[in-house]
């Protein structure tokens, strides 16, 4: 029998019939086999078009989180601290003066003939007193009894009664128990029991770029006002002064962007966990989010102080002087470039009569090089060093004078 041969055509046909099978065969065993490794068939596009959006979400809700627990810090810590916050009212009797009218001639006929008639001129005469609001400022009670923290200056008026307007809008009288004599510091008394207060916190540990929030009487009006910032700058030295009080160092201050307005000195300063880290006290003038606030540690002494002994104790050297730089070392050939150069001011002399400086033999020109072999320069002032001493403790100072290193002894007293 004649065996038939396959033609060409017949050949083609076949093997693309047999191609169209075997990738139809593929196609079924990998959507049964792979389908469920891979994500093939109809989850393909599934997975990827949700997981995408999901991944994007995360990374655009984790700051949107963080934001929002920021922001709920912050109300919380004002919360917790704005019930101690107090506003404080300096009051005092003042002159009430009346206007009248009187010729300063006396009728005289020869002035007469150039003015004619009357001629009168106002003058004033005092009719009385009156109670009148001089001023005001911030505070925050710092202990369950009564004890306000504010600034020096807030309260300087000595012949001024002072009003503490508390949270709740109740008015409380208040005495002055102490006026800081070397910062600007103050502490009042109201009285009370379980008062709201302010926990304090460690300003040693603040650092650059940290929240600041500010709460006080902005402008005078507005109580419990609340700006945020953040710590600018820490150990800042400045000359500040203004409102009738005379112009005063301070040193070692928190510098902060947040606004601190007039009325706002005495506030607390407090961070993001409800602590207070400095009161405010000073705001730059000609410059905008400039302010500066004494460091909470400052301020336990005095609260410590005053607890125990009824006032604010301060060691007391008795001296005058110009912290030294490099710059003001090269100008006057100083022969040392830190230190505390003894030198008089237009306040007096460098070394104050009857003071333990003078009764320690030191003498104007001499440069204070260390205290206890702690130096002495813009990071550790003389002023703050001398703060770590208690009244009655004796100190060696290192001093160069005359080209020569020597040490002298001197012993703290308290200052009047």
């Amino acid at each position: 029998m004649k065996e038939h041969q396959p033609t060409t055509k017949q050949i083609v046909a076949f093997a693309v019939v047999l191609s169209f099978i075997v990738s139809m065969i593929g196609t079924v065993l990998s959507l049964g086999v792979f389908g469920p490794l891979f994500g093939v068939g109809e989850t393909t596009s599934g997975p990827f078009l949700f997981n995408r959006p999901k991944i994007l979400e995360r990374i655009v809700e984790k700051p949107a989180d963080r934001l929002l627990g920021q922001e709920e810090l912050i109300v919380k810590a004002v919360e917790e601290v704005s019930p101690a916050v107090v506003s404080i009212i300096a009051s005092k009797d003042v002159p009430v003066l009346e206007q009248y009218y009187t010729d300063p001639f006396g009728g005289d006929p020869f002035f007469r003939q150039f003015f004619g008639g009357e001629f009168q001129v106002p003058q004033y005469r005092q009719k009385g007193t009156e109670r009148r609001e001089i001023s005001s400022g911030s505070g925050f009670i710092v202990s369950s009894d009564g004890l306000v923290m504010t600034n020096r200056h807030v309260v300087a008026d000595t012949e001024a009664e002072f009003t503490v307007l508390m949270n709740d809008g109740s008015k409380k009288p208040a005495r002055v128990l102490a006026r800081d004599p070397v910062q600007d510091l103050a502490i009042l008394k109201i009285e009370g029991t379980d008062l709201p207060t302010a926990r304090f916190g460690d300003s040693s540990r603040i650092r650059i770029g940290q929240t600041a929030i500010a709460i006080g009487n902005a402008l005078g009006q507005f109580r419990n006002t609340v700006s945020v910032g953040v710590v600018s700058g820490l150990e800042r030295s400045i000359v500040a002064g203004g409102g009738g009080v005379a112009a005063e160092n301070l040193e070692e201050l928190i510098q902060t962007d947040a606004a601190i307005n007039p009325g706002n000195s005495g506030g607390p300063l407090i961070n993001m966990y409800g602590e207070v880290i400095g009161i405010n006290t000073a705001v730059a003038q000609g410059a905008e989010n400039i302010g500066f606030a004494i460091p909470s540690n400052r301020m336990k002494r005095d609260v410590a102080s005053v607890a125990a002994y009824g006032k604010i104790i301060r060691p007391y050297l008795g001296i005058r002087y110009t912290l030294i730089t490099k710059e003001i070392a090269e100008k006057e050939k100083l022969g040392r470039d830190y230190g505390a150069w003894l030198m008089k001011s237009a306040d007096g002399p460098a070394i104050m009569p009857g003071s333990p400086a003078e009764k320690a033999g030191l003498k104007e020109g001499d440069i204070v090089l260390a205290i206890a072999l702690a130096r002495i320069d813009p990071s550790h002032t003389l002023a703050s060093l001398i703060e770590q001493y208690q009244v009655g403790d004796e100190v060696a100072l290192t001093v160069f004078r005359d080209g020569a290193e020597l040490e002298v002894k001197v012993k703290l007293e308290e200052r009047k």
